[in-house]
């Protein structure tokens, strides 16, 4: 049993803003095992922290621990402007996984958020929220971990669910449907179909789909996830996604392309460069970092 004095050990290490980034990973991931009050306590205190990358993944941790608890935390990050927006999205998102149906009016109100991403993110927490209540609760769970933003397609023909992700017609809760249904069906052509959404129009949906690409860790997908990677002009959120991705691919044209960036002027891109090569190495055997706590993360295939 960990103790209080444990806990805050660990909570003075992830807030410390002169640790490095990895350490600071690291303490964040075993809070997240962890969980209780104590745990959420130190991870919001976080949020103060300068880091976008950082302050990304304090939110999706919340999310994934589904404790009602961080609730009050996650509302203030999506209610605060100052905060990047790809941090106010992970706090909508988690929101939506935590799966508590008294934030479903605050997740309507900010579904018209003039930033677009926040929008279009809470428009999908409403529909998870409301496919939850239609439901009675969590999809079966499947061959991943992580508390997915939208429940897999039943479809199974790759073919048809190509077809769905990548209609823009469609609307967004239904194409990352199919984007989940993808990952979950595994192998080179639904890797492939899922690469070809990082040309989709929606900079929310392309970064899901380097997240999904991650979890998937399939080779197939290694070069237009590069190619997403090298593109300076798109979104950055999108930019991280893709490196992390090729950071858990972990192969040798994936360690090309991170070095390529690993001094790229935009900050999260290069934060995310730094912990996808941290990644690369533990998968490729030559070093045990904090690798394993972004698995966790990200939700490895269980």
């Amino acid at each position: 049993m960990v103790t209080e004095q444990e806990v805050d050990a660990i909570g003075r290490t992830l807030v410390d803003p002169k640790q490095p980034l990895q350490a600071r990973f690291r303490a964040l991931f075993t809070l997240r095992g962890l969980g209780g009050p104590g745990a959420i306590a130190w991870i919001s205190q976080a949020f103060s922290d300068d880091s976008a990358l950082l302050k990304h993944e304090l939110a999706y941790c919340l999310g994934q621990m589904q404790d009602a608890r961080a609730i009050p935390v996650l509302v203030d990050v999506l209610q605060d402007t100052r905060q990047e927006p790809m941090v106010r999205h992970e706090a909508g998102e988690a929101l939506g996984a935590i799966g508590d149906p008294e934030v479903l009016e605050l997740l309507k109100q900010y579904s018209s958020d003039p930033v677009i991403e926040v929008a279009e993110t809470c428009q999908l927490a409403v529909r998870r929220l409301e496919w939850l209540q239609q439901h009675g609760g969590e999809p079966t769970a499947g061959p991943y971990l992580s508390v997915d933003p939208a429940p897999p397609a039943e479809e199974r023909d790759v073919g048809r669910l190509r077809e769905a992700l990548l209609d823009e017609s469609r609307p967004l809760f239904e194409r990352y449907r199919a984007m989940f249904a993808l990952r979950n069906a595994g192998g080179e052509e639904a890797a492939l179909a899922l690469a070809e959404g990082l040309h989709c129009g929606s900079a929310l949906f392309r970064h899901e789909v380097g997240y999904v690409l991650g979890q998937l860790q399939h080779e197939a997908a290694v070069p237009q996830l590069a190619a997403a990677l090298a593109r300076c002009a798109e979104n950055p959120m999108v930019r991280h996604e893709c490196a992390e991705a090729l950071g858990a691919i972990a192969r040798p044209a994936c360690l090309a392309a991170l070095q390529a960036h690993a001094d790229d002027p935009e900050r999260v891109v290069r934060e995310s460069c730094e912990v996808a090569l941290d990644m690369y190495e533990h998968e490729t055997g030559r070093a045990f970092q904090y690798a394993d706590g972004l698995e966790q993360l990200h939700g490895a295939p269980s």
